[in-house]
């Protein structure tokens, strides 16, 4: 599907609203079973059963205005389980026909959970969406492509056992959701560069019992040191953090307070969670022990859920400003925090993006 206004003869941006699928209904299966062979799209890949990947086009580079959307569909197969799902861009080796995903640099777009779904029942999928400005200065700059092919990646990892058992009609399979992703752009925001775009993390661990998690054994608390050869400009760091451990007393369930520096300088504060799950509570068709029969209030909410099933997980923005040439220090730290038996994990995802100064 691509919609809107063509391109301009002299290869301009496109005037008016455009649309376009990146992946429609592709399947994902057991994250742990051996590498389905299945048909997928034409110009798509399967890396795994967790993850699709396929190629920007230069027609669809072109379509990217200064505003960019990003939405997914997530539709019930046989897994009745909240699971981790993600939109990432690969920056791979330009030309090349194919990439290593475990040598080539990632930078996460959109992270969310899917809810507790029954097959059976409706509504039967779950929509995310994204404004992300940061990925269309990037995906639109003559310098970051002509270094790179741009690669979207979208994955969801899940496994049908539970759903084996307890929903019907999915007794042996091993399909465990059907997923979609589509752009959409137009010239609403401000026209912004960049040629810089330094992936600080990708889904990286982040808690105080695992080596190099951390700055150190028995804290949250994480520095990532970077280095620039020129002064950048309105830089935009995004940072994606995610709280996982559903043992008893895990991170999960607490919500906790959050710091970001850079450079010494305090630039972000925030504690994650939303004031309500109810707004999702329609999409959890599949009984769980976070959706009783009866609603919570906000209060009970806030007690707990660091996010809900089927919601986005923020891509939370900061300011970066103009940063010199030098080493520069992005650290956060969540004090508090404490990985009961040492499980659970924040894994966390952090980019910085600008224009080099002129």
């Amino acid at each position: 599907m691509t919609g809107g206004a063509e391109s301009t003869e002299t290869g301009g941006a496109p005037q008016g609203p455009t649309e376009f699928s990146v992946f429609e209904e592709v399947v994902f299966y057991d994250g742990y079973a051996s590498v389905m062979d299945d048909t997928l799209p034409p110009g798509a890949t399967r890396i795994d059963n967790s993850l699709v990947t396929t190629k920007l086009t230069d027609e669809r580079l072109a379509l990217i205005q200064s505003h960019l959307e990003l939405e997914v569909t997530i539709f019930a197969r046989c897994d009745n389980y909240d699971r981790i799902g993600s939109v990432s861009l690969a920056l791979a080796e330009k030309g090349a026909k194919q990439y290593d995903p475990s040598s080539t640099p990632h930078l996460e777009v959109g992270r969310f959970i899917t809810p507790f779904m029954d097959k059976n029942r409706e509504p039967t999928s779950v929509d995310y969406k994204w404004s992300i400005d940061q990925i269309a200065a990037i995906l639109r700059s003559p310098a970051l492509r002509a270094k790179y092919d741009f690669w979207l990646e979208f994955s969801v990892f899940g496994v049908p056992y539970a759903a084996n058992e307890e929903v019907a009609g999915c007794a042996g399979r091993s399909d465990v959701f059907a997923g979609s992703v589509a752009l959409r752009s137009d010239s609403s925001a401000p026209e912004s560069d960049a040629d810089v775009v330094l992936p600080l993390a990708f889904n990286a661990p982040f808690n105080d019992y695992q080596a190099g998690a951390s700055d150190a054994l028995g804290t949250t608390k994480k520095t990532l040191s970077f280095s620039l050869d020129e002064e950048v400009e309105d830089t935009q760091i995004v940072l994606i953090v995610s709280h996982h451990g559903a043992n008893s007393g895990g991170e999960e369930y607490i919500r906790r307070e959050h710091s970001v520096s850079l450079d010494d300088e305090a630039v972000l504060e925030f504690r994650p969670g939303r004031s309500s799950c109810e707004p999702f509570r329609a999409v959890n068709t599949q009984a769980n022990g976070i959706y009783g029969p009866s609603p919570r209030s906000d209060q009970d909410w806030q007690s707990f859920s660091n996010w809900c099933p089927g919601d986005v997980i923020d891509n939370r923005l900061i300011d970066g400003g103009t940063l010199g040439v030098g080493s520069h220090q992005l650290v956060i730290d969540v004090p508090d925090a404490e990985f009961v038996d040492d499980e659970g994990n924040f894994p966390l995802s952090v980019l910085v993006v600008g224009q080099t100064a002129q």
